[in-house]
């Protein structure tokens, strides 16, 4: 059996389902086979989530650090020791500051090699605005936290690998927030990711149009014309295998994404709302161009079911082993790339069932 990886769980929003979905994952038959599960959060908040999941057996054990991480069990640091008021359902000022210093702990202790990847629990944008949160999601904190050059917001299922090159920009400001340059450096990352991180010798990439049917040769818009075909004949040119730019309704209708590796959408819901057609619940965000592994479940917060021992942990568990097969993809690949040869390595293995 590989080695276990250390795995760093940020509580997330802990109004929500984040800390639900944690503990059932976790708590799957012989997961400590495969994970130090090391939770950033807090014992009391996980108790009192605990006592949601019924039929759950899962003790923690309290550390101060994660060098101190006991090897078969639940690990949980304390990031904050105030008494917390847990309100199901509702974003809070409180809430959003203490899935802060979550992530601040956590992605402290990954710069200092204590862990090896990041698995991140929905938050509520509007709970951590409140609490002072500058960024609009974890992958504009991670990009900048790591000092990233650039990321890319990457959706991973059996179905389909779809990126986008704006991640939370609203509809009116799209276009201004994607050029030539940007499409360029988006490629470049995903093309990398996916032989570095999934083992993909020769990744295929397919770039969907910004307009309905692909701008109809500047019919309908002459951005696919101006910078997206630029960009992609740019990037073949430095070795990634791009084509495009695809109509996005036909790409999907048509079945084409099947026969590309992964797909570069403009926008967040151009790519999203198919990618969660195709997988919702079975999905996995992962932070391509990182120094670090992170994945997140493909959900929210799911105020609506907070509480209510209904949240679907499939996803969370997914995150999880996603990010243990990538972490080891990527140290293969970069022992291979020290001895001067690629090792071709394993596609992401399926989550173990109970």
């Amino acid at each position: 059996m590989a080695k276990k990886i250390k795995l760093g769980i940020t509580l997330g929003d802990f109004n929500g389902v984040g800390p639900e979905v944690i503990i059932k994952a976790l708590a799957t038959s012989k997961m400590m086979d495969y994970f130090t599960p090391i939770i950033y959060g807090n014992s009391k908040v996980l108790a009192y989530h605990k006592n949601v999941v019924k039929d759950v057996n899962l003790n923690f054990v309290s550390i101060k650090d994660a060098n101190n991480a006991a090897y078969n069990k639940v690990n949980v640091i304390n990031v904050w020791s105030e008494e917390t008021s847990v309100q199901l359902g509702v974003p809070t000022k409180e809430s959003g500051k203490y899935a802060l210093q979550c992530i601040e702990r956590v992605v402290e202790d990954a710069k200092a090699g204590l862990i090896d990847a990041i698995v991140t629990a929905p938050i509520n944008k509007h709970a951590m605005n409140m609490a002072g949160f500058k960024h609009v999601g974890h992958t504009e904190y991670f990009t900048e936290a790591f000092e990233a050059p650039e990321t890319v917001m990457t959706m991973v299922s059996d179905s389909a690998i779809v990126s986008v090159a704006c991640n939370h920009v609203p509809v009116n400001e799209v276009v201004n927030n994607i050029d030539k340059k940007k499409i360029i450096r988006k490629l470049k990352v995903l093309s990398k990711t996916l032989k570095q991180d999934f083992g993909l010798e020769r990744p295929t990439i397919g770039v969907l149009g910004l307009n309905p049917h692909a701008g109809d040769e500047g019919v309908i818009g002459d951005e696919e014309k101006s910078f997206i075909e630029p960009a992609i004949l740019e990037a073949k040119r430095n070795g990634v295998l791009a084509s495009g730019p695809h109509p996005a309704d036909g790409f999907f209708g048509t079945r084409d994404f099947s026969k590309v590796d992964a797909i570069l959408a403009m926008y967040h819901d151009q790519g999203l709302i198919p990618f969660k057609l195709l997988s919702f619940g079975d999905g996995v965000n992962y932070t391509a161009g990182l120094p670090v592994i992170r994945t997140s479940p493909d959900h929210g917060t799911a105020y609506g079911i907070a509480g209510k021992n209904q949240a679907d942990a499939s996803s969370m568990r997914k995150a999880m082993f996603l990010a243990k097969d990538l972490f080891q993809n990527r140290q293969l690949n970069l022992a291979a790339e020290k001895r001067g040869s690629v090792k071709k390595t394993s596609k992401p293995q399926e989550e173990i069932q109970d």
